[in-house]
């Protein structure tokens, strides 16, 4: 017998948002990410959007600043994807359907990337 396995599906991590569209924003999927819904994003230099590294800085901070979480599954392992949705702003989510950084022998990665996403407004339960 074949067993079957969902994914993720889109905005399942999301409890609450913003009247309208003002949570949301959309940015190019850097070529090369195939990400599911809920993974924390960052920028890269070129502005694109890939998922949170997770670096930290000699202070054991964050050295990179998460812009939103993905709103749906993305795979642009072909090259880049224009007009990708994702949460940035005035939200509340489920922690436990994000997609967070690796933690690492320092640890606090996850921890860490809750605190900046409430910069955004962005809450998590």
């Amino acid at each position: 017998m074949t067993t079957l396995t969902e994914g993720r599906h889109a905005a399942e991590f999301l409890i609450s948002e913003a009247n309208g569209a003002r949570s949301r924003a959309t940015g190019t999927l850097a070529s090369g990410q195939n990400l599911t819904a809920g993974t924390v994003l960052q920028e890269d230099v070129s502005g694109n959007l890939v998922a949170l590294s997770g670096s930290l800085d000699s202070n054991n901070l964050l050295a990179e600043t998460p812009v939103g979480i993905l709103y749906d599954n993305v795979d642009a392992s072909g090259g880049a994807v224009t007009g990708v949705v994702y949460v940035a702003r005035d939200a509340e989510v489920l922690g436990s359907s994000l997609n967070y950084p690796d933690e690492t022998t320092n640890g606090g990665e996850e921890a860490k990337t809750i605190v900046k996403l409430a910069t955004l407004g962005i809450i998590v339960r």
